[in-house]
C-alpha cells in the first residue's frame, strides 16, 4: 500500500511539474525556451511530457477551430471589403501619382527658387559676417593710415600716440588676422623709425642752432642794449656819487656825463653807440628765432619709449661738444671788434637757447649743467680775453672792446648768469688801456712839440684871446691891460698839451663807465693815469726836446717859460678831476697829482743846457773869431774882442727877459766865469 501511495505520489508530482513546464513553454521567448526543455530531458518522463504536450496542442487547436467557426463570417466580410479597397487604392494611388508628378511639374521653379534664396540667404549671411569682421578690422586699418599719414608730415609725437593706441586698444580686438599679425610684428620697426627720425631732427636742429647762435645772440645783445638805452631814459641820475652803483644808474650817468662834458663824447663814443639809430625799432625775442619743437617732440618720444634718460645724456653730450666749439675764438679775432663781437654773439646765442630749454623743459637740462657750463665758458672767454686783448695797440679799439664786454655780461647777467669774473678782468684791461694811451699821447705830445714855434703867441684881437684863455686857464692883469697887438709868456703847445691832458682824462673816465666802480675807484683810476702821463709820458717828451742838438737858447728860455705855466696849470687839472669825480682833494688816500716835478725836471733840464749852451757859444764865438791877441798897446778904442763879445752877451741876455730871476742870474754868472 505504502509503495503504491509512494508511486501516486510520485505521478502526482511529475504531472504537476510537466504542467509548469508547459505554462513556461507558451509563457517563454521561444530563444529561452531551451533550458526548460533541458529541464524535461533531464528527467525520466518525458514520455509522459510529450503525451501531455500532445495533448496540451490538441486542446489548443480545438479551440483555434471553435474561434475560427465563430468568425468565419466577419472574415470573409472582411476580405470582401479588402477586395473593395484594394480596388479604390489603386485609384488613390494613381490619383496620389499623377498628383505627384503634377506637383513636381509645379515645384521645380519653386524648387530653383528656393535654390536661389537659399544662396540668397547665405551670402546675406556671409555679407553681414563680413560687414562685422571689416566693423572691427577698418578702424585698425584707418588708425594704421592715420599712422603712416602723421609719419609722412613728421608729426612723429602724434604717431607714437596713435601707435600705442593701435597696440593697445584695436589690435587685440582681431588680432587672429592675419594682417594683424605683420602689424603687430611690424610696431618694434614702427617705433624704432619714430625714434630714429625724431633723433634725425633733432641732430638737425642742433646743427642749426649751432650755425645761427650768432644771430640768436646778436638779437639777444640788442635786446639788452635796447633795455639799458630805455633804463637810461628813465633814472636820470648823477653819474657818480659815493659808494658803489647798479649796473642800470651806471649806465644812464656815464652816458649822460660823456655827452655833457666831452667834447669828443660822439666820435669816442664806442660799439654802443652804433645801434643808436635801431633804438626805436623791435627787436623780436631770441627765442622767437629757433623753433625748439623738433626737443619737445624727441623728449616726449623718448620719455614715452621708457628713453629719457639716453635721450638727455645724447644732448647735454652733444651741447657740450658745441660749447667747447663756440668758446674757441679765432686766431684773427683781435685784428677787428667785428672778430669780438661774433664770438660773444655765439656764447650768448648758446647760453639763450640752454636757458630757454632749462625753463620749458622738465629735468632736460638742470641748473647744475647750465652752472658747470658757465664755469667753462666763463674761464675759455677771460682766458682768450686776456690772451687776444694783449694784441690790442689802439685805444679806440680796447675801449670799444669794453663797452662790448660789458655788453657782453648784461646781457648773460640779465638771464641769470652771474658776471662778476668779466668785470673783474675789465679792469685788468683797464691797465692795458691806459698803456695804450700813453703811447697814442705820446705821440700826440711829440707833434705838438715838434711843430711848436716856441714863439709867445700872439694876439690882435679880444676874440683870439679869449679863446686862449678859454683853453688854457692863464689870467694877468698886466696883460689884460695892454692894448691889442699883444702876446701871451707862453707858446702855442701850453693850451694844447694842456687840453690834450684833459682829453687823457676823458678817455681814462670812458673805460671806467659801467665798471660798477666807485666814485673813489675812479678818481683814483684817473689820478694814477694822470700821474703816468706827466711823469712818464710827458717828461719824456720834453725831455727829448731839451737834449735835441738843434735846440736854441731861444726855444730852451720858451721852454722854462711854458713849463711854468704848465706847473702853475695843475691846480686847475685837480680842480677838473674833482669836478668830474666828485671827489675832494681831501678825501683820505685820494692821489695827488705829480705834475710839478715833472714840470720841475723838465725847467732844470732846460736849465742846465741853457747854460751848457751859452758856454758853448762863448767858447765858439772866441775860437772862430779873428782877434789880435798880441797887440803892443792899447788903442784908443775898445777892443773888438770886447766889443763884439758884449754885443753877443747883450743879444742873448735880452732872451733872458721873460726868464724867472734865478735862472736869469745863474745864466750872467756862467757866462762871467
Amino acid at each position: 500500500m505504502e509503495r503504491g501511495k509512494m508511486a501516486e505520489l510520485e505521478s502526482l508530482e511529475t504531472a504537476a511539474e510537466h504542467e509548469r513546464i508547459l505554462r513556461e513553454i507558451e509563457s517563454t521567448d521561444t530563444a529561452c525556451i531551451g533550458p526548460t526543455l533541458r529541464s524535461v530531458y533531464d528527467g525520466e518522463e518525458h514520455g509522459r511530457f510529450m503525451e501531455k504536450l500532445e495533448a496540451r496542442i490538441r486542446n489548443h487547436d480545438r479551440e483555434i477551430e471553435k474561434m475560427c467557426n465563430f468568425h468565419y463570417q466577419g472574415f470573409v466580410d472582411s476580405i470582401t471589403e479588402l477586395l473593395k479597397v484594394r480596388g479604390e487604392a489603386q485609384k488613390l494611388k494613381n490619383q496620389v501619382t499623377d498628383t505627384n508628378r503634377k506637383l513636381q511639374n509645379e515645384g521645380k521653379e519653386l524648387i530653383i527658387a528656393m535654390e536661389e534664396l537659399k544662396q540668397c540667404r547665405l551670402q546675406q549671411r556671409n555679407i553681414s559676417a563680413t560687414v562685422d569682421k571689416l566693423t572691427l578690422c577698418l578702424p585698425v586699418l584707418e588708425m594704421y593710415s592715420k599712422l603712416r599719414e602723421q609719419m609722412k608730415s613728421k608729426r612723429h609725437y602724434p604717431a607714437l600716440k596713435t601707435l600705442e593706441h593701435l597696440e593697445h586698444t584695436y589690435l587685440p580686438q582681431v588680432s587672429h588676422y592675419r594682417f594683424c599679425k605683420i602689424m603687430v610684428d611690424n610696431i618694434p620697426k614702427l617705433r624704432e623709425e619714430i625714434k630714429e627720425v625724431s633723433m634725425s631732427d633733432l641732430k638737425d636742429f642742433l646743427e642749426s642752432i649751432r650755425k645761427h647762435s650768432d644771430k640768436i645772440g646778436e638779437t639777444a645783445m640788442k635786446q639788452a642794449q635796447q633795455q639799458r638805452n630805455l633804463d637810461n631814459i628813465v633814472s636820470q641820475h648823477p653819474r657818480i656819487s659815493g659808494g658803489k652803483k647798479s649796473k642800470k644808474e651806471v649806465c644812464a650817468s656815464s652816458d649822460l656825463e660823456v655827452k655833457t662834458t666831452s667834447p669828443m663824447s660822439e666820435q669816442d663814443s664806442g660799439i654802443l653807440d652804433v645801434e643808436d639809430e635801431d633804438e626805436d625799432e623791435e627787436v623780436p625775442g631770441a627765442q622767437d628765432l629757433v623753433d625748439f619743437s623738433p626737443v619737445y617732440r624727441c623728449l616726449h618720444i623718448y620719455s614715452v619709449l621708457g628713453a629719457r634718460e639716453t635721450f638727455e645724456n645724447y644732448y647735454r653730450k652733444q651741447r657740450r661738444k658745441q660749447a667747447r666749439l663756440v668758446l674757441q675764438p679765432p686766431s684773427n679775432m683781435h685784428e677787428t671788434l667785428d672778430g669780438y663781437r661774433k664770438y660773444f654773439n655765439q656764447i650768448v646765442g648758446f647760453f639763450v637757447v640752454e636757458d630757454h630749454i632749462l625753463h620749458t623743459t622738465q629735468g632736460l637740462v638742470n641748473r647744475a649743467y647750465i652752472d658747470e657750463l658757465w664755469e667753462m665758458a666763463l674761464s675759455k672767454t677771460i682766458a682768450a680775453l686776456r690772451t687776444h686783448s694783449s694784441y690790442c695797440s689802439d685805444p679806440s679799439l680796447v675801449l670799444d672792446l669794453k663797452n662790448l664786454i660789458v655788453l657782453f655780461a648784461d646781457t648773460l647777467q640779465g638771464y641769470g648768469f652771474p658776471v662778476n669774473q668779466l668785470f673783474d678782468m675789465l679792469l685788468e684791461i683797464q691797465d692795458q688801456y691806459s698803456e695804450t694811451l700813453l703811447k697814442k699821447w705820446t705821440g700826440v705830445f711829440r707833434n705838438i712839440l715838434d711843430s711848436d714855434n716856441y714863439s709867445p703867441i700872439p694876439v690882435t684881437n679880444e676874440e683870439m684871446y679869449k679863446k686862449i684863455v678859454g683853453q688854457f686857464p692863464f689870467q694877468d692883469a698886466e696883460l689884460e691891460k695892454q692894448p691889442f697887438p699883444k702876446k701871451f709868456p707862453f707858446s702855442e703847445f701850453v693850451p694844447k698839451v694842456y687840453n690834450q691832458i684833459k682829453e687823457f682824462i676823458y678817455a681814462c673816465l670812458k673805460f671806467s663807465e659801467d665798471l660798477h666802480l666807485s666814485s673813489t675807484e675812479v678818481d683814483d683810476m684817473i689820478r694814477k693815469s694822470t700821474n703816468l702821463l706827466l711823469t712818464r709820458t710827458l717828461s719824456n717828451c720834453l725831455q727829448n726836446v731839451i737834449k735835441r742838438k738843434n735846440v736854441g737858447l731861444t726855444e730852451l728860455v720858451q721852454i722854462i717859460i711854458n713849463t711854468t705855466h704848465l706847473e702853475k696849470s695843475c691846480k686847475f687839472l685837480e680842480e677838473f678831476i674833482t669836478n668830474i669825480t666828485n671827489v675832494l682833494p681831501e678825501t683820505v688816500h685820494t692821489t695827488k697829482l705829480y705834475g710839478t716835478t715833472t714840470f720841475k725836471d723838465a725847467r732844470h733840464a732846460a736849465e742846465e743846457e741853457i747854460y751848457t749852451n751859452l758856454n758853448q757859444k762863448i767858447d765858439q764865438f772866441l775860437q772862430l773869431a779873428d782877434y789880435d791877441w798880441m797887440a803892443m798897446e792899447p788903442g784908443s778904442k775898445a777892443s773888438d774882442y770886447l766889443v763884439d763879445l758884449i754885443g753877443f752877451l747883450r743879444s742873448t741876455f735880452a732872451v733872458f727877459t721873460h726868464l724867472p730871476g734865478d735862472v736869469d742870474v745863474h745864466s750872467t754868472m756862467s757866462a762871467q766865469i
